[in-house]
Order: C-alpha cells, then structure tokens, then sequence
C-alpha cells in the first residue's frame, strides 16, 4: 500500500519547517570558552597554563590550609528524608525528639550546676525586671527598716508581733451564679462559725447556692492546712502522745518527783470558756481549731439572658453574679481577743472613781418637768 501524499509537499515542509528537538552546539561551546576559557587555541594564549591565575583554586586552597582538619574530613551524606506531617508516626518521632531535647538540656544544667524551670534555662536580666524593678528604691526601704530596727532595739510592734504568731488564710470565691442578697444571707449565716459547723449548716441547707459555697469552703479548709499549716494542733498532739515523754525526774529524800518537760506544758491545753464579742459564750477546747472570722459578698459582671416575648420582641434580663470571700483564722486569735477586752474592762473599773450611783445616760430629757 502506499499513501497518497505528494512528494514535493513532504521536501518543502522538511526545508522550510523547524526542527523541534535539535540546536546547534557550536553556540554552548562559544559560551563555554567565553566564561571559562576552556577551547580556544594555543596561540592566542600570552601566558603559560602554570602561570595563569584561577581565583577559584586559590579559594580553595586557603580554605584546606586554614582548616586542615576539615579537609581530610570525608564528604558527609546527604540527610535522610523526612515523612510528612499527615504521617501516624509524626506525633510519636516529635515526642521522642522533645524527650531527647530535654534530656540534653538537663545534661548540661547537671553539669553547670544550674536547675532549669520547665525544660528553659531562666535569664537572671529578665527575672531582674520584674523581681527587682527599681533596686535604689529597694535599697533606700531597706536602710530604712535596719534604721528602725536599731532605734527600737529589735522589739515587735503588736501587729508584727501577731502576723508572726497568729495564722490566717483569705479565699475568695470565682463569680457564682446568684444575687448579692441571696448571697448576703448566706455569708451572714457562716460567719464566726467554725469550719466544720459553716460545712455542716450548708450541706443540709436548702438553698440552692449552698452547696456551691459548700465546696468552696471544704476548698479553703484544704488550702488553709496544706499552705498555712492551720489546724493541725490535734494532729502534732497525736503524733508526741505516741513518742517518750522528756520529762525530768529529780529525787529528795528518797522521794521522786517528776516534773512535765516545758514543751508538754505549753502542748497541755485544757478548754477554756471565752465571750465573744456579741456577748455569747463559747468553749475552747483546741487553739488550732479554724473558724471564719469575716465573710462578705462582692458584686461581679452582669449576664444577658433574652427573654422573648409575643409579637417578635426580645428583652434582655440582666442576671447577676457574684462571689464570696472568707478569712479563715484559727481559735487562739478568739482567745487573745477575749483576754484584752477583758483586760480592758478590768482596767476601766480599776481606774474609775467609786459612785453612789452607775453612770448612765438620762433617758427621756426633755425640756419641761415630768413630775
């Protein structure tokens, strides 16, 4: 078979068409003498090939001399590929990587004797900022407290006295969901109790904020004892009943005697009857029992509730929150109370002049006879 194409159409298409894959070679071997002066003649050359000049050697050349070493040092292999990011295995290689980081890090804190926070190294300069703001300030209060200290001899004043003898713990709550008053209530009705009876009252109480108040003071009763070490009297009464006592044993005549060590006095409590300060009586019976002594709501940020109504209209109710904050202290404060405002009472009586008759205000003055 033959095709039926004419032969002078293929010739003229052959000559005068473009070829698509061929080009000409002489141009990339023109290019190649012309940057690197590879190709020319032998006769064009005016220097010798030992005496021409090859940046690009001497580069090189400098470099190994400098650095022998890095030179001998054989051609690394290329790093080894990484698998994407949707890999199942991404999570498990970055967890292994962090662990190795970490341990590196902890490695070299070991050996500089240096313990970082959290897997960082902290900077000294920006702890310093914010610990240490202003350092002539700093210094200027403290030759003033070394001034005071001296000028009063080392004594206490009361208040310092009681912040080094007396514990005290202050919570307050998150935001609640509920009003100031139905709040307020239930303050007032915790507060001067002991924690144990603020527990109790609100974990049979029929407000529906009880049990909310209820966990935030089983909460603060914890803090109280883990931070501040509050109640545990009891405990360190427990624990010296069961080791020996250290008590002194002198004999007269034939006679022994055994006289309590001075700690196990002082550890001896017995209970005591105190008033407190709205006239009712209370009893004692361990300094380390903690009770509330103030308790007080604080208003906090208003909700928006919708409420809507017939014929496509929305109101927005503003609902309330708040939270409750409480001071928790311990019952030798109650009893330290109530030793100065007797001796208070005591001291008025003794300085007073006797009278026939009490000292009163006249009730019912007015400006005419009555009689």
């Amino acid at each position: 078979m033959s095709v039926a194409v004419p032969t002078r159409r293929i010739v003229s298409r052959n000559l005068l068409g473009p070829s698509l894959p061929f080009r000409p070679l002489k141009q990339h071997q023109q290019r190649r003498t012309a940057i690197f002066g590879f190709g020319g003649k032998k006769a064009d050359d005016s220097q010798p090939s030992s005496q021409r000049e090859n940046p690009v050697l001497e580069d090189f050349q400098r470099q190994s001399e400098s650095n022998p070493v890095q030179s001998q040092q054989p051609q690394q292999r290329p790093q080894a590929g990484d698998i994407s990011a949707s890999s199942i295995f991404e999570d498990d290689r970055r967890a292994q990587d962090l662990a190795e980081h970490l341990d590196a890090e902890d490695a070299k804190a070991a050996d500089r004797d240096s313990t970082p926070a959290g897997g960082k190294e902290r900077n000294p300069a920006n702890m310093q900022q914010v610990l240490d703001p202003d350092p002539r300030a700093r210094e200027r209060w403290e030759r003033r407290q070394v001034i005071q200290l001296v000028r009063k001899g080392g004594r206490l004043t009361k208040q310092q006295l009681i912040k080094r003898t007396e514990r005290e713990h202050v919570l307050r709550t998150h935001n609640l969901k509920t009003s100031v008053k139905k709040l307020g209530m239930v303050a007032r009705q915790i507060a001067g109790k002991t924690i144990d009876d603020a527990i109790t009252q609100m974990r049979f109480s029929k407000k529906k904020i009880a049990q909310d108040v209820l966990k935030q003071l089983e909460y603060a009763r914890d803090e109280a004892v883990v931070m501040r070490g509050m109640g545990l009297g009891s405990v360190k009464a427990e624990e010296n009943a069961g080791k020996p006592s250290k008590a002194l044993t002198t004999s007269t005549s034939g006679i022994s005697l055994t006289t309590p060590a001075p700690t196990e006095l002082q550890e001896v409590t017995t209970p005591v009857q105190i008033q407190l300060k709205d006239g009712k009586r209370h009893k004692v019976s361990d300094p380390s029992t903690i009770y509330i002594d103030q308790a007080w709501v604080g208003r906090g940020p208003f909700g928006r509730l919708p409420d809507y109504r017939a014929r496509g209209q929305v109101n927005f109710m503003r609902t309330p929150w708040t939270s409750l904050s409480v001071v928790l202290k311990e019952e030798k404060t109650r009893i330290r109370l109530h030793e100065e405002r007797e001796e208070k009472r005591k001291k008025a009586v003794r300085e007073n002049v006797w009278t026939h008759l009490p000292d009163r205000p006249v009730q019912w003055q007015r400006q005419w006879y009555t009689f």
